[in-house]
């Protein structure tokens, strides 16, 4: 008789059925997990004695053997590392935006190979275009002692003409000192005069004054120095023959000017007047009261190269429009003052720009360069160029450049020179940069 040592399982493991297809049907709701069998399965006693088996019984099943006691030969098997504890980590809306930015910034591309000593460059002329000089300065004074000898040489220059337009000749010259020891070559010679501020000598003895383009009051350093020479009484001959427009400023000043020098009977002579005067005399609509300086400035340039019929009918208009006098009119004004055409003797055909040109458009530029044999803007008297008026001369020129002209654009100082590079206007213009 075969005895069993196995007690009775309290909860008898139930048979699986025989598998089956199943039709398709929605999914059933979530049970319960029923736990697996061997959870069922009591512990047995570790000393167990032998089993004897009956031929057409069926095998108990066989426990499995104690943790703390494997069977006789089995090497124990090492329980694997449970893995370490997740630390719960909060990410919050407003820990994000602390630590990132939407900044148009994270979307550049960083290049490597750019030229740190370009980078400084850059930096500085941006911040010399924006008006902050003393920053830009500061700058320059710390990268000509961190890039010394040629290499740094971009810096030098750009630290003089920075120095002398001002005007802090003492730092200039101190500079000049450090240049020489540190380059071993001659510094730039301080200029007692900025080129913006210094006239042009006319072939007869006189001076001579270029009025071109449009001109505010923002650029009438030309207008600044005809109100010197007309204070000293000196002999001017004032080129009209490129000058397209001005604002009511300029033209208040230019009209005063005139009737001064009239008055004075000074020796003052217009040249190429005649094209501003009808393009002046367009614009002005009687009953209009708006432009009343634009008004005088007509009414005297119509002294001079009108006729006293074409006077008197604007003079008409005039005091209809603002309810004021006019000024008479004066047949052959007096004979200081030359009415007829005289020889037009510019020291070259060029373009002159002055001042500091912010926020200027150019809308005039293509006419005054299509009218040149060989265009040349002359940047000796601009003392600063921002960023607005530098993108605008990129598209103004642009077209010019595409019909295959070439551009000159001459003396530029050192600090606009490197802004045009930056803005890429050295890919539409020939630039040419004084030699240091």
């Amino acid at each position: 008789m075969v005895f069993s040592f196995f007690k009775k399982q309290p909860n008898k493991m139930p048979e699986r059925p025989a598998a089956r297809p199943r039709p398709v049907a929605p999914p059933p709701e979530a049970k319960p997990v029923e736990p697996e069998p061997e959870a069922l399965v009591k512990p047995l006693p570790e000393d167990l004695p032998d089993l004897e088996f009956t031929p057409g019984k069926p095998i108990p099943p066989v426990p499995a053997p104690s943790p703390s006691k494997p069977p006789a030969g089995v090497q124990p098997v090492p329980a694997p590392n449970p893995p370490a504890p997740v630390a719960s980590v909060d990410f919050s809306i407003d820990d994000f935006d602390s630590n990132f930015t939407n900044s148009s910034v994270m979307g550049i591309d960083v290049d490597h190979d750019v030229d740190p000593l370009q980078s400084c460059v850059e930096q500085v002329v941006v911040l010399y275009a924006n008006g902050q000089d003393g920053a830009a300065r500061s700058l320059l004074e710390t990268f000509v002692r961190s890039y010394r000898g040629v290499e740094g040489k971009r810096f030098w220059m750009l630290l003089f003409d920075l120095l002398q337009i001002s005007g802090d000749r003492a730092a200039f010259e101190k500079l000049g000192v450090e240049y020489a020891e540190t380059c071993e070559s001659s510094p730039p010679p301080w200029r007692e005069e900025l080129p913006d501020a210094k006239p042009v000598a006319h072939g007869r003895g006189g001076s001579k004054i270029f009025l071109q383009g449009v001109l505010t009051s923002d650029s009438a350093l030309p207008v600044d120095e005809l109100t010197k020479l007309v204070s000293q009484k000196a002999e001017i001959t004032v080129d009209c023959a490129k000058l397209v427009g001005c604002d009511d400023d300029v033209a208040a000043q230019l009209a005063d000017l005139l009737v001064r020098a009239r008055k004075q009977r000074l020796e003052l002579t217009l040249f190429g007047a005649e094209a501003f005067t009808d393009r002046l005399n367009e614009r002005l609509v009687a009953g209009e009261a708006v432009h009343e300086p634009a008004w005088r400035l007509l009414l005297e340039l119509l002294q001079r190269h009108g006729t006293q019929d074409r006077f008197e009918e604007r003079a008409v208009d005039y005091a209809v429009t603002f309810e004021l006098s006019p000024p008479s009119w004066e047949p052959q004004i007096i004979s200081g003052i030359k009415t007829a055409a005289v020889a037009h003797d510019p020291l070259d055909d060029a373009h002159y720009l002055v001042g500091e040109l912010k926020g200027c458009r150019f809308e005039e530029l293509p006419q005054i360069v299509e009218a040149m044999h060989q265009p040349i803007l002359d940047f000796s008297r601009v003392t600063r160029l921002d960023f607005i008026s530098a993108g605008q001369l990129v598209n103004r020129l642009s077209p010019i450049r595409a019909a295959g002209r070439e551009v000159v654009i001459r003396s530029p100082n050192h600090l606009v020179a490197e802004l045009m590079a930056v803005v890429g206007l050295n890919k539409q213009a020939r630039i040419i940069v004084p030699k240091s």
